[in-house]
């Protein structure tokens, strides 16, 4: 679906869905304006970078770099939608491939970092999408985060990947490359620009 020249005000709630998870595939600030409402708030950003929980569209720019830094060639396509109003329900297939650190968080703080494998991932997903004001302005999420582990070889660890992880954090690698993250995280977050969406 073309979302390029479309203002939120015209799009119905699938179209709202299908902008929130491009903006995710390619981080543009001026449909994550357009799409996500100021008051957003993702329940699942729990396990991502500090700036992923920012309200709004910053948050969504963060999270879209924070999955584009880890998994190359990001694609989110629909399977199926059902929606109503004011909610929309998407089933979505999470593809890409493994060539950067995948840091996941655990109250604010890292957790584990994933040296990159070269992986392919290619896993379902459910995702609840709230609107109001013909922006989303909620998200949460059914994962199925274990297959994606499996795929990547870390669940359950495989001898060299558990090791690749404790020499990455034995090197300071696996730091830096969290440090990283929550750099560029916080800058996507930061440049936001301002859009009038008025048509």
């Amino acid at each position: 679906m073309q979302m390029e020249g479309m203002h939120a005000m015209g799009m119905n709630a699938t179209e709202l869905a299908v902008g929130l998870f491009r903006v995710l595939e390619t981080g543009d600030p001026v449909l994550a304006a357009e799409v996500v409402h100021e008051e957003f708030h993702n329940r699942e950003a729990a396990v991502a970078p500090p700036a992923c929980r920012i309200a709004g569209p910053a948050g969504v720019l963060a999270s879209s770099v924070w999955m584009r830094s880890a998994f190359d060639g990001l694609k989110l396509p629909f399977l199926e939608t059902i929606h109503n109003d004011d909610q929309v329900w998407v089933r979505l297939r999470m593809q890409g491939r493994h060539t950067g650190a995948f840091v996941l968080f655990r109250d604010g703080a890292v957790d584990q970092v994933v040296p990159p494998t070269g992986r392919e991932i290619d896993f379902e997903q459910i995702h609840v999408l709230d609107l109001r004001d013909g922006k989303v302005i909620r998200h949460e999420a059914v994962r199925d985060d274990i297959t994606m582990l499996g795929q990547l070889g870390v669940f359950p660890p495989t001898p060299a990947a558990g090791m690749r992880m404790i020499t990455w954090r034995a090197t300071g690698r696996a730091a830096r490359a969290a440090a990283e993250v929550m750099t560029q995280t916080a800058q996507a977050a930061a440049t936001l620009p301002h859009v009038s969406t008025d048509a």
